[in-house]
């Protein structure tokens, strides 16, 4: 999610304005604040950009190897509905993560085009999906080709976040601890977006274990959403945000598809603590 440094709203500054830690940064990562600030705003752009394009063959690679059910042309009016969805709901999202500064500057063309959010973008492309496959009365599950490509491409990006440091509104809060990161303002912040990096890969290889006829079809996927919606529920703690009732827009939304992805979790957890078939006549 981006929001330019001109559009940040005024209680950002205010939450931001710690006093810096006196600690001095470790060299490796004055290094990488220096490769960050040669361009933060290009860097963002690159990383992005490859993001879509190593997410995108890598699906084209799991269709390839895995195969599937749809024909190409419904399959494509699938991703068609899931990159509409997603571009349409990252932005609602965004908006409404501080519906008092958004409502001030609804007119403002910078602000209104500039920020986007992931969760926003996963409930948005889902919900699309699902009523595209409810107008054409498919009913199976087309979730999985996608999980993967979307943690690789979930961790690329967050290269390019946090390349952008502060000019990108993904930024941890302060901390103390020794691997905190200074973005370039003098404090040393938790390294979110290097947080979700490095789960994303991990995900990632653990949704490759997740295949038929063991696990029902669909469920790659829904562990994607759940191990998503979970993890940035957690993680969003460490980050500064407009919070109702203790929670931000984009944890709240989280809580709602955890909750509706539960009775799923409960059976994918029960099928991964049952041997398999494979397992059980191997120990015979």
């Amino acid at each position: 999610m981006r929001r330019s440094k001109a559009t940040d709203p005024p209680g950002a500054a205010a939450r931001s304005s710690i006093t810096p830690s006196t600690a001095p940064t470790p060299a490796a990562a004055q290094e990488f604040t220096s490769i960050r600030d040669n361009n933060p705003v290009s860097w963002h752009f690159f990383f992005e950009s490859l993001a879509y394009a190593v997410a995108f063959r890598i699906y084209l690679a799991e269709r390839r190897n895995a195969g599937d059910f749809l024909d190409t042309q419904t399959r494509w009016n699938i991703v068609i509905a899931a990159i509409a969805g997603a571009a349409s709901g990252s932005k609602v999202l965004y908006w409404f993560e501080n519906p008092a500064y958004t409502a001030a500057h609804w007119k403002d063309v910078a602000y209104v085009l500039a920020g986007k959010t992931m969760v926003g973008a996963l409930a948005g492309g889902t919900i699309a999906v699902e009523l595209a496959k409810l107008r054409t009365g498919l009913r199976r599950r087309t979730g999985d080709l996608f999980a993967i490509p979307l943690c690789i491409g979930i961790a690329i990006g967050r290269i390019g976040c946090y390349l952008a440091g502060k000019r990108d509104d993904t930024y941890g809060i302060p901390t103390t601890l020794p691997w905190g990161l200074d973005l370039g303002d003098g404090v040393r912040r938790h390294p979110v977006q290097l947080y979700e990096l490095g789960a994303m890969l991990l995900l990632a290889v653990l949704l490759a274990r997740i295949k038929q006829p063991r696990f029902a079809e669909g469920d790659r996927f829904r562990a994607f959403v759940l191990a998503y919606y979970g993890w940035r529920l957690a993680v969003d703690f460490l980050k500064p945000g407009i919070r109702f009732e203790g929670l931000t827009v984009l944890q709240w939304v989280c809580v709602a598809g955890l909750l509706w992805y539960t009775p799923d979790l409960w059976r994918m957890a029960c099928t991964a603590s049952t041997p398999s078939k494979q397992e059980a006549l191997a120990h015979g």
